[in-house]
């Protein structure tokens, strides 16, 4: 079985092996409208690859307005010639809500979240999971539990909307003579 990775961040990209962003891997034209396609002509060896991909992975699809993720929906159905969601494709997008949503610049709210994936026609033919344990802290509790705080909002809030880490999860490098910030 053939699958792509693909993310909306550039920095997630190059952490990747073989990371493309997802604009680049389905040619997303940056400048798009709501009839936008991805720009995949019919010699193009992306067509190919997407033809015989079993399984699409987008990661940090949640920072990527709805606009983008509905181009590749339009896009796969017409390329796959199947009026179903992504022409068939399995996708799988992963992200967190309580990360970066779409940057939507000058906007409230709820134009944040307009432009973001759950207000797209898609989201009900989704299949939501939740994933509610954090792998990565699962040994040190005291760290996953100021990363629930912080994503639940719950977090202390000191100044400009910063919080402070607190000093039991900080690594003190001995040979820094920088003062410390409080």
């Amino acid at each position: 079985m053939i699958a792509l990775t693909t993310t909306t961040s550039g920095v997630t990209a190059v952490i990747m092996p073989g990371g493309r962003t997802t604009h680049s891997r389905f040619k997303i034209k940056i400048s798009i409208t709501e009839s936008s396609m991805c720009n995949i002509s019919k010699q193009d060896g992306t067509l190919k690859l997407i033809k015989i991909v079993r399984l699409i992975i987008w990661d940090e699809a949640l920072m990527t307005k709805r606009v983008a993720i509905e181009i590749l929906d339009r896009t796969l159905r017409d390329i796959m010639d199947q009026d179903e969601p992504f022409g068939g494709k399995v996708i799988v997008f992963g992200g967190d809500f309580r990360q970066v949503l779409p940057v939507v610049p000058r906007a409230t709210r709820s134009q944040t979240v307009r432009e973001s994936l759950v207000s797209s026609y898609l989201w009900s033919k989704m299949k939501k999971l939740k994933l509610s344990k954090n792998m990565r802290a699962r040994t040190n509790s005291t760290f996953s539990e100021f990363l629930l705080r912080v994503g639940n909002g719950d977090e202390p809030i000191v100044a400009d909307d910063l919080i402070a880490l607190p000093t039991s999860i900080l690594i003190k490098n001995q040979s820094d003579d920088l003062p410390e910030i409080v």
